[in-house]
Formats: structure tokens, sequence, C-alpha cells
């Protein structure tokens, strides 16, 4: 089968280029393995009309929406394989079959690698959460902790104190945190341990307690983790295209990555913050952008 665009990746900026570019009267298909990062939280917020919504009931409506569009297609399945095939792109999925395309969208998203710590995964989308702007007004006024070894934890900190003034910053023994800011925390009773966490101590993922290397433990109701992200999908070996620092796909401010045909939007190009609305708005972008190359090209006569 050949489209106009395949698109790697059902979120929310997958899905949006695609509304975008089906409504343009492109022929699209979705490919998304139904894994998106956010399965785990309960509720996603911040998203006007959709706020609280699950992120299960998000990408049903999504694709409702998305395939009423006659000339959209979507597979729920894993891409193993994508090549450039003269002026087009192969896709290559995990039951052996191909698609090719005259354009490629990658909106496959990152991955969270967390601490190896007991009691997170259980915690981890019911009271522990890592987007203080997604989750922060459902912790509002509660005891919380920020568990962090990265420079960033200083601005978590300070962002989390609009929500709760009980405070606690665990740093793990990083030294992460300048003299000034030290201070700073400490001006508003904000506590810094460095002995490591290890432990977070619950009950159906209500977290109650923080036990920490010592053996001391802590009350919190909950609290925000900082992950280490990657791209979950890495395609850059066979397609050539240019990566940030952080391992994003480098683009321009509408989607287009350094290799003639191949865009990226969402959390693929790893640009902050890292919410729902932002990855659509990008997808929709990505999506005008590819096609408007796809209109010159096709006056141009190729």
């Amino acid at each position: 089968m050949s489209y106009d665009c395949a698109i790697i990746g059902g979120g929310p900026a997958g899905l949006n280029a695609a509304l975008v570019l089906g409504r343009a009267r492109r022929k699209v298909i979705v490919l998304d393995n139904s894994q998106s990062r956010n399965a785990v939280t309960h509720a996603s917020h911040g998203f006007i009309t959709r706020d609280g919504v699950t992120p299960a009931e998000f990408r049903r409506i999504a694709y409702e929406e998305v395939l009423r569009y006659p000339s959209v297609a979507h597979q729920s399945i894993q891409v193993t394989d994508v090549r450039r095939a003269g002026n087009e792109f192969s896709i290559t999925t995990e039951d052996g079959a191909s698609v090719t395309a005259r354009k490629l969208l990658i909106a496959t998203g990152l991955r969270e690698i967390f601490p190896d710590i007991p009691g997170l995964s259980e915690h981890y989308g019911r009271s522990l959460f890592n987007c203080p702007y997604c989750d922060g007004w459902e912790l509002r006024d509660q005891p919380l902790i920020v568990v962090s070894g990265q420079p960033g934890v200083f601005h978590m900190a300070k962002i989390l104190y609009n929500w709760s003034k009980d405070l606690i910053v665990a740093t793990g023994g990083e030294d992460v945190l300048t003299i000034e800011q030290r201070e700073l925390l400490a001006s508003r009773n904000i506590r810094i341990i460095e002995t490591p966490v290890t432990a977070f101590i619950g009950s159906a993922g209500k977290l109650q307690h923080v036990e920490f290397a010592d053996g001391t433990q802590l009350k919190r109701s909950g609290g925000f983790i900082a992950p280490q992200l990657q791209p979950k999908a890495d395609f850059q070996a066979q397609l050539g295209y240019e990566v940030t620092e952080t391992g994003g796909i480098a683009t321009s401010e509408m989607g287009k990555s350094s290799v003639p045909g191949i865009y990226a939007a969402g959390d693929a190009s790893y640009v902050m913050p890292s919410q729902l609305i932002y990855a659509a708005a990008q997808g929709s972008k990505a999506a005008m952008s590819i096609n408007m190359e796809l209109t010159e090209e096709e006056f141009a006569g190729r």
C-alpha cells in the first residue's frame, strides 16, 4: 500500500496530524503499537475540553474522530524498520508487511526510565507523578516529596511550592543544588534530604510513607519523580536525521527534520514541556507543513 504520509505513533501528536491530513484529503496511515507512555496515569489534565480524561478515553475519542475521514487508515502494530526507497519511504511492521509513503512523520514519543525503588511502580500514576502542571492540583496542600538527582530538581521544587508548602526534596546524594539554591529552599522551609530513597510505602496506590537508606520513614501522601527520558523509537541509523543533545529528532518550527521528507512531532522531537496540548499542536503544525510540501511537489509535476 502506498500513502501520502505514514505516521509512526498514535499519541496526541500523531493523531492530530492524521486529523489535519485527513481533512486535507491526504491518504494517511497511522502505525501505532498502542503502548502509550501515559497509560498508567489515572487522568490527563490541562487540555481544554478534555481536562480529567483518562488516556484510554482520549485515544478512543481521537481515533473515532480521525477515522471518520475515509483517507485515514490505522494499524495497531509495531514498526520494526524504516528505509528510504527512492523518493519514498518503506516501513516494515512486525508481521513482515510493508507500506510505502511519500512523507514520514515520526511521533513515537519518549520512554521513561525510573530509579529502581521498591513501591514506585505501584504508586506511579496514582500518587506519584512527574509533571506538576498535569497532577499538582490533585495533590494540593498535601505533604509531598520531590525525588530527583537531576539539575532540574530546584525548578521542580519552586513550581510545586505553588501547590503545597509542605515539601521535601530528596536528591539521593547527588550534588545538583548550589549553595544559593539550598539557602533559598531553606528560607521556604523546604527540607533537603541527601540520603537515598529506598522504598515507597502505601496501599492501593496511595502513598503513606517514604523510606530512606538510613532506615528512617517520613509521612508523605504524594510526590513527583524525575525520570530519565529517552526516545521510544530510534530510526536515526537507518534514516540519518540529526538529533538534539537530549536525543530527540532535531526539527524546524514546523516539524521538518534535517532529512527531506521526514518530520517529527510531539515528544519524538523532545520539546519540553511534555504535555498533550503541546504535542497535539506540534502534530497539527507538522501536518500543515507536510500537506504544503506535497502540494508544492504536485504543482511542480513531481
